[in-house]
């Protein structure tokens, strides 16, 4: 992809299938075996000349121009541009939305260094790779597997979920392993109780158990439920990238 402007980028969200929390850094970070994948909700960005970046859409509540990763993707490939944010994708979901959004930026620079792109956030690169992969060390080592095509159904309640505050409480647990493929699902149960009531109605209306999706506060199953508060979702094939 060519930095040239104007331009409209496309930023999938991410879904982690599985994550087990394997260990933790010296500087405190955890280290992680997760699959990913992602799906077809997407934010866009519009691009043109300028120096400005607003958010617009049904999630823009809350974000804070000038301290968002969007600027601070432009800022790292050292890029000047007007960006309008469609929110689509929820905030505080477990669906990688920033992460994305700063990924589609650099996609669009061109920009590979994933040491440099995990500094931004543990999720980005794969929101730069996108398709289907397997993340480890704290998501910046990828393993690319072959894309499947699935389908999934999301309920996303109206509650954030802080990643930095489910990891604490993960730590506080004692490092607890999830029941369901998820180890940091008991963290945010604790950290937000309330999530089980969101859980168990998505669980009676698909007849399976949920899985959280990322540090929550999205839960997921496999299949198409559409209903009230649910988005059906399918997965992608990875993004376009330089050099491929």
């Amino acid at each position: 992809m060519t930095a040239s402007l104007p331009a409209v980028l496309t930023a999938p969200a991410k879904l982690t299938l599985s994550l087990r929390v394997v260990g933790v850094r010296g500087d405190g970070l955890h280290l992680i075996d997760a699959e990913m994948v992602t799906v077809d909700l997407v934010d866009t960005l519009q691009l043109e000349d300028g120096d400005e970046v607003t958010f617009v859409g049904p999630h823009a509540t809350g974000l804070e121009p000038g301290d968002d990763l969007v600027t601070r993707a432009l800022g790292l490939v050292g890029r000047r541009a007007r960006v309008e944010v469609d929110k689509q994708i929820p905030r505080g979901a477990g669906l990688g939305g920033g992460s994305a959004d700063a990924a589609a930026i650099l996609r669009w620079a061109g920009f590979e260094d994933v040491e440099a792109q995990a500094r931004l956030g543990a999720d980005v690169p794969f929101c730069v790779w996108g398709g289907r992969a397997r993340a480890t060390g704290i998501g910046e080592v990828l393993e690319p597997l072959a894309y499947e095509e699935r389908t999934f159904t999301l309920l996303t309640p109206p509650r954030h979920c802080a990643t930095a505050a489910v990891y604490r409480a993960w730590d506080d647990l004692g490092g607890p392993e999830g029941a369901n493929g998820n180890d940091l699902e008991p963290a945010a149960l604790a950290v937000l109780p309330e999530l089980v009531r969101w859980r168990d109605e998505l669980g009676e209306a698909a007849g399976a158990v949920p899985l959280l999706a990322g540090s929550g506060s999205t839960w997921f199953v496999e299949g198409s439920f559409p209903g009230e508060g649910r988005r059906v979702v399918r997965t992608l094939h990875p993004a376009p990238r330089s050099g491929r």
